[in-house]
This record gives structure tokens, sequence and C-alpha cells, in this order.
């Protein structure tokens, strides 16, 4: 995966409503800073990650050519809304932080279907 890409790219499951509507979210903060794209339009550009991977959660593909998912990937769309940078920080540095939001990441992604009813 390179790092050819001048925004980071959001990948994320376009047919779970939920996960639209996180995203609409997501980018009326983030402005044009930040792309968003479902990875049923684009996941065979893609094909070092595994289809589950996408299925499972969304991917935060740096500019670097990075790839970060679920919890992670969250804090990593925050960071470029102005002054919600602080949540990556918690990941990164708090110990405790990271297990706990990977854990409420999975339980909502495990649920996001009946959370989208």
């Amino acid at each position: 995966m390179n790092g050819d890409r001048e925004k980071p790219l959001v990948v994320f499951d376009g047919q779970c409503g939920f996960c639209r509507k996180s995203v609409e979210g997501w980018r009326a903060r983030t402005g044009d800073c930040v792309e968003y794209t479902p990875f049923q339009e684009v996941a065979e550009r893609f094909p070092e990650i595994p289809r589950t991977e996408f299925e499972g959660a969304v991917q935060f593909l740096d500019v670097e050519g990075q790839r970060y998912g679920g919890a992670e990937a969250v804090f990593r769309v925050m960071s470029y809304v102005p002054g919600k940078g602080w949540w990556l920080w918690l990941y990164c540095r708090v110990p405790g932080f990271a297990p706990v939001s990977r854990w409420l990441y999975g339980w909502f992604a495990r649920h996001r279907k009946w959370i989208s009813r």
C-alpha cells in the first residue's frame, strides 16, 4: 500500500446505515481534509487488505501509506477535526484507553445492523 494520496482516505461499509451516518458526521466535521469511500467501490484497489477487514471495521489510510482500522481509525479521523486531536493522544498514550476503545468499537461493530434500525 503506497502513500500516493494527497489526503487520508477512510474506507467504510457503504451498505451499513450506522456506518454511513457516522461518515456523514465525520465528513461534516473534517470538511475536505479527508476523503471517504465505501469499500464496495474501492476494495479492488487494495488487494493487500482482506475483504473481511473492510467488512468488519472502518479503515483509515494515511498519506504515508499506513493503515489503521477500527477504533484507531476513528481517532485518526478525529485528529483532523479542529480541537479533537486529543482523542488520538489518549488512544496512543493513556494506559488502558486503547484496549477499552477497541472493545467498545468491536461491540458497536458487531451490533451495527441492530443499531442502524
